[in-house]
């Protein structure tokens, strides 16, 4: 098998220690490729082979993993589904989602996420790279996707392992021992088969770390974060309670019982209603229950230009359930602005009604 699929850096200290004392706690996230809903998916594998290889151990499996999402919701979440959760260890899968982002984005959320999952210094990271049909030619030729590089660049500064799953499946695929239809018939979402082979490189990679960890101190209480990778992280963003936000118009708070990922929605599906709240960052980005029968939005800050929403709906998009995340503004001077947001119907973007709901209002510093 082919060498560069496992990039071993530093030693999972806090798996081994978590091991040792009887209670694991194992985080994921990333899209849909992660997913726990499936209930085929990769992390399934991983987690059969911990309870296997540590059948005394209390398991615990925290997939935080929503299709279609990508690290720049995943900075606001990483404190409720992942920290707040004690996770010892958690696989970090969003080389395929945030390959569509500029590459200086997608640095700046994932290395806020990383950061975030860091900082504090009690649990391992393992970055994990899936594949897609894009990601063929360059695989093949032995080089790294963009999209992969830049994640490696961060596990390098970070000293955190990686596992490149798509390469390892297509290994398996270049020796025979698994069919591309077996793996990938849509180009993009692994069948069981194909999850299968997802989670054996990462068991390999487990393998050799516990290995690893029994002949090589670990440092996990000596650990420090390093020096920004980019100045730019998003490491500071946070959610910005609801509390602090003016509304005009029937605008109702509500407990949202239809989407696990969501706590509280602000909803509302008035044309014409209004909030505005005051914040201290350079960037804002809404996070809503989206879909076919979503508004869109007009917003400003600082009694700026308006700037109108014009968000795609794809032929797989419900009329809601898609956690969606919207950057309005992002670089701004750092410091106290205002921002106003109005509710409008989306003419001729496949909009089918006028429903606002949102479940993040989030604040990059």
């Amino acid at each position: 098998m082919n060498e560069n699929v496992w990039q071993h850096r530093k030693p999972l200290s806090r798996l081994a220690k978590a091991i040792e004392t009887g209670v694991l706690r194992v985080g994921f996230i990333g899209g849909s490729i992660t997913d726990g809903r499936p209930r085929h998916n990769w992390p399934e594998g991983v987690a059969a082979w911990l309870k296997e290889t540590y059948p005394d151990v209390r398991l615990y499996v925290e997939n935080a993993a929503i299709g279609a999402t990508g690290s720049e919701l995943a900075v606001f979440r990483a404190e409720r589904d992942l920290i707040d959760r004690e996770c010892d260890i958690v696989f970090v899968d969003y080389a395929v989602n945030d390959s569509e982002e500029p590459s200086e984005r997608r640095m700046r959320t994932r290395e806020g996420l990383l950061r975030k999952l860091l900082k504090d210094g009690q649990r391992d990271v393992v970055l994990v790279h899936t594949f897609r049909q894009d990601f063929f030619a360059e695989m093949n030729a032995g080089q790294l996707p963009e999209s992969i590089a830049d994640f490696e660049k961060l596990a390098d500064h970070y000293h955190i392992g990686s596992v490149s799953m798509g390469l390892y499946a297509l290994e398996e695929v270049k020796r025979g021992r698994m069919r591309w239809e077996e793996w990938l018939p849509d180009g993009l979402h692994p069948t069981e088969r194909g999850s299968l082979s997802y989670s054996q490189s990462v068991i390999a990679f487990l393998e050799r770390e516990m290995a690893r960890v029994q002949n090589e101190k670990g440092h996990a209480d000596d650990y420090s974060l390093p020096e920004p990778f980019n100045p730019q992280h998003w490491g500071e963003a946070y959610p910005l309670s609801f509390s602090e936000i003016v509304t005009e118009g029937p605008w109702i708070i509500r407990r949202w019982l239809h989407y696990i990922w969501i706590d509280q929605v602000l909803e509302t599906a008035a044309v014409g209603a209004r909030l505005s709240f005051a914040f201290e960052g350079r960037g804002v980005a809404l996070g809503f229950d989206f879909g076919r029968t979503s508004s869109e939005i007009r917003y400003r800050v600082d009694g700026g230009e308006w700037q109108v929403s014009k968000r795609e709906r794809p032929e797989w998009c419900g009329n809601d359930g898609w956690y969606r995340i919207y950057t309005a503004v992002e670089d701004l001077p750092s410091g106290n602005h205002h921002f106003e947001m109005e509710v409008i119907h989306g003419d001729g973007l496949s909009c089918t009604g006028t429903n606002c709901r949102l479940g993040l209002v989030g604040i990059v510093r």
